[in-house]
C-alpha cells in the first residue's frame, strides 16, 4: 500500500497527459457537435421537437448501420462517421468547409463550385428537410448534414485560414501539450473546455433576449463571422503577431494565457452554432413554409 500511496501522483500525472494527447478525430470534434444539437433541440418549438422525434425514427431506412441516427447527438456526428466509409461518402469531404485566406476579401461562394462547400450544403439540406412530399429516411439524412454542416461553419478555421488548410499545416502545442495541429487544437480541446467553462450551463433553454443576440442570419453570414473571428483572433492569438503583415512560422504553442483568452470565443461559437440550427429547424418543419432555392455559386 505505501508503494501505491508513493506513485499515485505519478500515475494521475500520466493518466491527465494521455487524456490530453492528440487522438484522430474529426470536424469540430464529435463532443462539440453533440452539444450544438442538444442545445438546438432545447430550443426549438414543442411541434419542432415531435417532428424531429418522429424522423429519428426512421433511422433504419438510411442505410448505413454502423452510423445511426437514433438522437440528435448521433445527428449531429453522422456525417463524420458515414466520411469513413470513403468509398460511398468521399464526394461530402468539401461539404464540411468553405475557406477564404484571411488576407484577401471574403467571398461566400467562391471554391463552391456545384454546391460542393459547407456554404451551400446547409441551404440545399434545409431545403431537401422541408419538403415533406420527400422520403422520411431522405429527409433525415438532410436534417444530419445540416445539422453537422452549421456547427461546422461556426469553427473559424472552417471558413478562414493562412494558406495552411485551416490551420492543418501549422505544427501547435496546446500548453504543455505537443504535437498538435492549430486546426485541432481548435476542434477538439479547446472546443472541449469551452463548452464545460462557463457559470451556467450550455445546454439549457435560453432566454428570447440570448436568442436574439446568438441566432439571426444565414449560412453565408455565418461564414463570414468565423473568417473574421480566424483573421482577427484565430492567428493574432497563436502566433502573437498581425497574420497579414507577416509571414507566420510553421510552428507554435498556445500558452495558458491564450488559451483562456481563446474560450470565451469558442464558447460563443458553439452556442450560436446551436441556436441557429434550432432556428433552421423550426423554419424547416413550419407548415407551407419550404425556402427559396439556394443562391448560385460563382460558376468560374
Amino acid at each position: 500500500m505505501a508503494r501505491l500511496r508513493i506513485f499515485t501522483p505519478l500515475v494521475a500525472a500520466i493518466v491527465s497527459l494521455a487524456l490530453l494527447a492528440p487522438v484522430p478525430g474529426y470536424a469540430w470534434g464529435f463532443y462539440a457537435h453533440g452539444i450544438t444539437g442538444e442545445i438546438a433541440m432545447a430550443n426549438v418549438t414543442p411541434d419542432t421537437r415531435r417532428k424531429v422525434q418522429r424522423l429519428l425514427s426512421d433511422d433504419a431506412g438510411l442505410g448505413t448501420p454502423d452510423c445511426r441516427i437514433r438522437n440528435i447527438r448521433e445527428a449531429s456526428t453522422w456525417a463524420d462517421c458515414v466520411r469513413r466509409t470513403r468509398w460511398r461518402w468521399g464526394h461530402t469531404a468539401a461539404w464540411h468547409y468553405r475557406s477564404t485566406p484571411i488576407c484577401e476579401a471574403y467571398d461566400p461562394w467562391a471554391n463552391c463550385r456545384g454546391g460542393n462547400c459547407v456554404t451551400a450544403q446547409i441551404e440545399r439540406n434545409h431545403r431537401i428537410l422541408a419538403d415533406e412530399s420527400l422520403p422520411a429516411p431522405v429527409r433525415l439524412q438532410a436534417l444530419a448534414f445540416m445539422v453537422h454542416f452549421a456547427g461546422d461553419i461556426h469553427m473559424p478555421l472552417h471558413s478562414g485560414d493562412k494558406n495552411d488548410r485551416g490551420g492543418n499545416d501549422r505544427e501547435a502545442a496546446y500548453g504543455i501539450v505537443p504535437g498538435r495541429n492549430l486546426h485541432s487544437i481548435w476542434d477538439s480541446p479547446l472546443a472541449e473546455r469551452a463548452v464545460t467553462t462557463g457559470d451556467r450551463p450550455i445546454v439549457r433553454r435560453y432566454s428570447a433576449e440570448e436568442r436574439g443576440d446568438l441566432g439571426g442570419g444565414e449560412p453565408a453570414d455565418w461564414g463570414r463571422e468565423s473568417w473574421q473571428i480566424a483573421r482577427d483572433f484565430v492567428y493574432p492569438n497563436a502566433f502573437d503577431s498581425a497574420p497579414c503583415e507577416t509571414d507566420l512560422p510553421a510552428k507554435t504553442a498556445l500558452t495558458q494565457q491564450d488559451i483562456v483568452d481563446a474560450v470565451p470565443v469558442s464558447r460563443r461559437r458553439v452556442q450560436q452554432a446551436g441556436i441557429r440550427i434550432a432556428q433552421l429547424l423550426d423554419s424547416a418543419f413550419a407548415p407551407g413554409s419550404l425556402p427559396r432555392d439556394m443562391p448560385q455559386e460563382d460558376p468560374s
